[in-house]
């Protein structure tokens, strides 16, 4: 495909050169759409965002369409992209001709997506992150559950929750597949590398008397972490409890804090540290997940659930430490 600006012709060639009428009725209605976005657009990349296609597929077609019509439809003017004279021929005619600039816009389903709320920070987040910088015309609606009354509340087409090792259950009220497990997660203390240097990090629970804990309290009911739970319920003074993940993360990270983590936060984020050994006991839960039965078919939904998998096969490391 060709980008530069074609070179001047008189006022009859010019006219001449337009595209007719009946060239512009000819284009196939797809590929006249894929025009019209990227007109619109001004980039290739959000049109096909836009279109929900691939920016390739995108951009052999406007190339097809220009060696079907023998002209250069498009030009870049520095960095950005508007039409040639041509190309804005075209364009008129193909709004005159189809009145498209009000295209109909197609309606997407309404893809309800319940995560809980560590999962959705830790592990999901950058990779639906992804899927929305592909895909702009999708209609997704993210829940976050932050407690097992949340879980049972909610109504959605995915849900993935942090459940007991051994059981899906509590899980979603209404009418699910078989709940799946996707990893087992084992729970340490954290505490940040640069607050902590090897020969004075804690090798017991004594050894936390001079520390500030930090407690997430959606904690504070899971029963596998009764160990931290009771610890931080002993203490008379230094003790922050927080309604926010992200926030308790930030103290930890910020502010010499130690706090109950995933195992895998050392590989989510590098600064910060594991404290292991300071309880006999362990502390895990499972994350679970399951789709809405009267809906499991449905592409979109089948697109997210594939996205959940994938990711979690892609950081399979991080829970088989």
């Amino acid at each position: 495909m060709s980008f530069s600006e074609p070179t001047a012709q008189g006022a009859a060639d010019y006219r001449a050169a337009e595209p007719s009428g009946a060239v512009a009725a000819e284009i196939d209605a797809e590929v006249t759409q894929y025009f019209l976005v990227s007109a619109r657009c001004g980039c290739f990349m959000q049109a096909a965002r836009s279109l929900n296609v691939k920016a390739t597929v995108l951009r052999k077609q406007l190339a097809l369409l220009e060696e079907q019509l023998q002209r250069t439809l498009f030009q870049f003017q520095g960095s950005a992209l508007t039409l040639t004279g041509e190309g804005q021929q075209l364009h008129a005619q193909l709004i005159a001709r189809s009145h498209e600039r009000k295209l109909p816009v197609v309606e997407q389903p309404l893809i309800r997506l319940a995560v809980a709320e560590s999962i959705l920070h830790d592990i999901l987040g950058r990779d639906l992150v992804s899927l929305l910088r592909r895909n702009a015309s999708v209609r997704l609606d993210i829940l976050s559950i932050d407690s097992d009354m949340s879980l049972r509340a909610i109504s959605a087409d995915v849900v993935v929750w942090l459940g007991d090792p051994d059981s899906p259950l509590p899980g979603p009220s209404f009418a699910v597949t078989e709940p799946r497990a996707l990893a087992r997660l084992d729970y340490l203390p954290h505490i940040a590398k640069r607050y902590s240097r090897v020969a004075t990090r804690p090798e017991s629970v004594d050894d936390l008397e001079d520390f500030l804990l930090v407690q997430w309290q959606q904690d504070r009911q899971v029963e596998s972490f009764r160990p931290w739970n009771a610890l931080v319920d002993q203490r008379l003074a230094g003790v922050v409890q927080l309604h926010s993940y992200e926030l308790m993360l930030e103290m930890i990270r910020c502010s010499a804090c130690i706090g109950l983590l995933p195992q895998y936060m050392s590989r989510f984020d590098r600064g910060l540290i594991e404290l292991p050994g300071l309880f006999g006991q362990p502390m895990q839960r499972q994350v679970w997940m399951a789709i809405n039965a009267q809906s499991r078919d449905e592409a979109q939904v089948q697109m997210i659930v594939e996205l959940i998998h994938s990711t979690f096969d892609e950081r399979r490391d991080w829970f088989d430490i």
